[in-house]
């Protein structure tokens, strides 16, 4: 592909400098290129992944210079399908937010969405670690300003919280980082899997600590027990668009654990053992029992969206630390369900909140404008979140649990029971939101401006969910082999070009 494979990075970076410095105090301007930025970024990464289907890992050197002297883009399967992944849910936000006007009621909104793009697009994209943390950098101060987007106090009280819990992960990682090159003397991911099994004793001890931090970070950015405490808050308070963009920011923990877990330190590695297997197995259970019982006992519509949103990362996580071909592929396809799944949640609930001046669950209130069309799409993104069926979260916990058959004593209770817990919650939330206020005030009716690009975004991401369930065969066929891709690593080592003595292991 050349040098379309920078492009995704690239792009919104032009467009976003561009809306900053011509476009600032024009706000149709900003919507109209904006938007044709996220479609062209869509086409771009559709061409993307055609590509990586058919022609393998690729390579792109920044400056010309060779791995692992430079720094690269790896594009392959998995990377082309983050990217992608993004650039669709990047649509439906966009056009929510055009819909319901969301990016009026506050600046630069479309310049920090395009930045904010160009670093989730560059994380997925980079072959280096040094470089992952330099574009996590880039998004996470992007999100900064599209958290506290519209201002208010509580969303500025939420916003520092998760600046503070982000900047202690920013530290986590660079110091990581720091013993990780002091080590190996390389930060490229390639070289590092070549590297990391010859690491003799006393170098793989400092290694493994190393290694330890590097999770704590990806377990931050990817919301797990012990470190969840800062989504709950950040998500139920951010605007709707925002907190459907950060579905799949979450997304990139689990993208990076994935990355170092399977290609870098796998359970066989000399170096680590089953270490990680073991820490992520009991994190992600409790990640997932929490996550359940907060959607049972939430006090809003929003936080229980977030903490559905844990939920959904449990589960991930979950499958994740099987580290196993089977079970790396049916993460993946979970993966790409709760993005959509939980995007379309938190549009559906900020439709509820701009129609009430709140969204609490204890109580009942007045109709709401177009309850009956909200209700329906509710109950959808409810049944798909929750994991029933017929649609594609029904499928994914299947995959995931048939992958960890092994473990069925313990990890098959835990998955139907929170996914019982968790359609419970939302069915007391839906009966508290729709049933309950038609029963309390049946003769009123409200009025709502129509609002249809909104709910074009919200039909989108069901809409996508019900092509992923209808389109599961030949797509968990196809995720299957991007499993067995990366967890035999030689293609993706191969693709950066070493010097044949950092390829003598693999």
């Amino acid at each position: 592909m050349g040098h379309w494979i920078i492009a995704p990075v690239v792009v919104p970076a032009i467009m976003g400098a561009l809306i900053v410095l011509l476009m600032r105090h024009d706000l149709l301007l900003q919507r109209i290129f904006s938007l044709a930025t996220t479609l062209a970024l869509m086409a771009i990464a559709a061409a993307l992944l055609i590509a990586a289907s058919h022609e393998g890992p690729e390579m792109y050197r920044l400056g010309n210079w060779p791995a692992p002297f430079g720094i690269v883009l790896m594009l392959d399967r998995l990377s082309a399908m983050m990217v992608a992944l993004t650039a669709v849910l990047a649509i439906a936000v966009q056009l929510y937010a055009i819909g319901t006007g969301w990016d009026a009621r506050g600046r630069h909104f479309h310049a920090l969405f395009q930045f904010q793009l160009m670093g989730i697009c560059g994380a997925f994209l980079t072959g280096d670690a040094f470089n992952l943390f330099v574009f996590f950098e880039v998004l996470l101060i992007a999100s900064y300003g599209l958290m506290i987007h519209g201002g208010g106090k509580n969303r500025l009280r939420a916003g520092v919280q998760y600046i503070a819990f982000n900047l202690v992960g920013s530290s986590l990682f660079l110091f990581a980082l720091a013993t990780v090159y002091s080590v190996t003397g390389t930060l490229n991911m390639a070289d590092l899997a070549v590297k990391v099994p010859l690491l003799p004793e006393g170098d793989a001890g400092l290694f493994r600590v190393a290694a330890v931090m590097l999770m704590l970070v990806f377990a931050i950015k990817g919301a797990l027990v012990p470190l969840q405490f800062w989504l709950p808050g950040t998500y139920a308070n951010a605007p709707g668009v925002v907190a459907a963009l950060f579905a799949v920011m979450t997304k990139i923990g689990a993208y990076a654990m994935i990355r170092f877990g399977v290609m870098i330190i796998p359970p066989d590695s000399p170096a680590m053992g089953s270490l990680i297997a073991d820490l992520l197995r009991p994190s992600a259970i409790a990640t997932l029992i929490i996550g359940a019982i907060g959607v049972l006992g939430a006090s809003t519509l929003s936080r229980m969206a977030a903490f559905a949103a844990i939920a959904s990362m449990g589960t991930l996580f979950l499958a994740i630390s099987a580290f196993t071909p089977a079970a790396t592929a049916a993460g993946l396809y979970y993966l790409v369900h709760s993005t959509f799944a939980g995007a379309a949640l938190f549009l559906i609930t900020d439709l509820v909140i701009s129609r009430r001046a709140h969204d609490r669950l204890d109580h009942a209130l007045p109709p709401i404008a177009q309850s009956g069309l909200i209700s329906s799409l509710f109950m959808l993104s409810a049944i798909a979140t929750a994991g029933m069926p017929p649609l594609s979260g029904f499928i994914g916990k299947l995959l995931v649990m048939d992958a960890l058959r092994a473990q069925a004593a313990l990890i098959w209770p835990i998955i139907l029971g929170t996914s019982l817990v968790m359609i419970i919650g939302m069915a007391r939330a839906g009966s508290t939101v729709f049933w309950k206020a038609h029963a309390s005030a049946p003769n009123e009716a409200p009025t709502h401006r129509p609002e249809g690009l909104a709910f074009v975004a919200v039909f989108g991401l069901l809409g996508a969910l019900i092509v992923w369930t209808v389109m599961a065969g030949p797509i968990t066929q196809w995720l299957e082999a991007t499993a067995m891709a990366l967890h035999d690593p030689s293609s993706y080592i191969a693709a950066n070009a070493l010097p044949p003595l950092l390829q003598e292991v693999k």
